[in-house]
């Protein structure tokens, strides 16, 4: 069993893949005794990731940490110094581009900061944008504005906004829909698949009538790499 661990800006994630399907893992009750290697990725810092790997090491556990590279056999990297981009951003690419191949592909990935990057059927990325989340789009502003506020009763829509929540929450959503309708005139396929994950995944998938929704994209880009770094 492969134990899968992605350590995000805010949380540890972490999962297993027994050889046909991957599922998340209570990490207070991980079954060591199946574990056979350790993959992980780190975008932030945790104590935690490090008693994990602390434990692996006492077992004899091979681990091994997912990087970028410039190019993962036929897929490659847009950014010039490859080094720099994200690895959560290069696991939701090389899933992508493992799960739904040859096809054009807009991959959003939704947590403290939306992330969205191109690809196209050729498997050459083609760069994207980082912009703030959903939450922190509308926290920044009723922090750093004498008049904008928020409620928790409100819910997030696509409609004009006619008060001062709605108008906060509709905006920060129709804002990242527009991103993410700018990133598919970057593809000749004006249609391409779009595919979500993360946090605001499930609401933002809603807002385009052909788009999925894939919760475990990273674990899956996680579980790719390594597979991919064997052949």
């Amino acid at each position: 069993m492969r134990l899968l661990i992605d350590v995000g800006n805010t949380a540890l994630k972490a999962a297993h893949y027994d050889g046909d399907n991957i599922s998340p893992c209570d990490l207070s009750a991980l079954p060591w005794q199946q574990v056979t290697e350790v993959v992980y990725a780190c975008v932030g810092k945790s104590e935690q990731l490090g008693t994990l790997l602390a434990q692996a090491a006492t077992l004899n556990i091979p681990c091994y940490e997912a990087v970028v590279s410039k190019q993962l056999k036929n897929l490659h990297c847009a950014y010039e110094h490859y080094q720099n981009l994200g690895i959560d951003r290069w696991l939701a690419i090389i899933a992508a581009y493992m799960l739904w191949p040859k096809q054009d592909c807009v991959i959003v990935d939704t947590g403290t900061a939306t992330t969205i990057d191109v690809l196209d059927a050729g498997g050459q990325h083609r760069g994207g944008w980082i912009i703030p989340g959903i939450d922190l789009m509308t926290r920044s502003l009723t922090q750093n504005t004498q008049r904008v506020f928020d409620d928790e009763a409100t819910q997030f829509s696509n409609e004009l906004g006619i008060n001062t929540p709605n108008g906060l929450k509709n905006g920060a959503l129709v804002a990242t829909i527009g991103a993410v309708e700018q990133a598919k005139l970057h593809l000749s396929n004006k249609n391409p698949h779009l595919i979500f994950a993360g946090g605001y995944g499930k609401l933002l998938q809603a807002q385009f009538p052909t788009a999925v929704f894939a919760p475990q994209l990273v674990m899956h880009g996680l579980n790719y790499w390594r597979e991919l770094c064997e052949k």
